[in-house]
């Protein structure tokens, strides 16, 4: 069996992730806490409302600090010469092989917490799909991009 890719995200991709989910976790504080107003002005019963701010605070501790981790202790990719590996999930690992010959074109992408970062998502587009590696220091995904378009050139011509 394949031993697992070698490199890892970036740890500051755990601290986007991390200010995401936060920013997550604030919208559904502002649903609880509408369904909280709702139970107030309809005189329901109080426990409803204080159901939703406890699943709010369980779910909300859960996608700020559990899943990142575990998201960011999974993700891995290496490049080879004739193919890209990618292993990623949360709770299914799934394992992606990209041949080079499958590789049609690759960008770097960021949104405002990847560059507050400084960091890039390296995208990988075949005819079928596109693959995405996230949260690399913008060098390295730069460098990343030009090294797996001049292996997908080189895979091209060789064929």
């Amino acid at each position: 069996m394949r031993s697992e890719p070698k490199h890892q995200i970036s740890n500051d991709g755990l601290k986007v992730w991390k200010i995401s989910a936060a920013i997550t976790s604030l919208v559904l504080l502002l649903l609880a806490s509408g369904l909280l107003t709702l139970v107030l002005i309809f005189k329901w019963p109080l426990w409803i409302g204080i159901l939703a701010i406890v699943i709010w605070l369980l779910l909300s501790f859960f996608i700020i600090f559990i899943i990142p981790n575990i998201r960011h202790k999974i993700w891995r990719y290496e490049v080879h010469e004739h193919e890209i590996d990618i292993q990623h999930g949360i709770f299914w690992v799934t394992r992606v092989i990209v041949p080079m010959v499958r590789v049609q074109h690759v960008d770097t992408a960021q949104g405002p917490l990847l560059r507050r970062y400084q960091l890039a998502s390296v995208q990988i587009s075949t005819a079928a799909t596109t693959h995405s590696i996230p949260a690399l220091d913008v060098e390295e995904a730069d460098r990343l991009r030009d090294f797996i378009s001049r292996l997908a050139r080189v895979t091209e011509n060789d064929v």
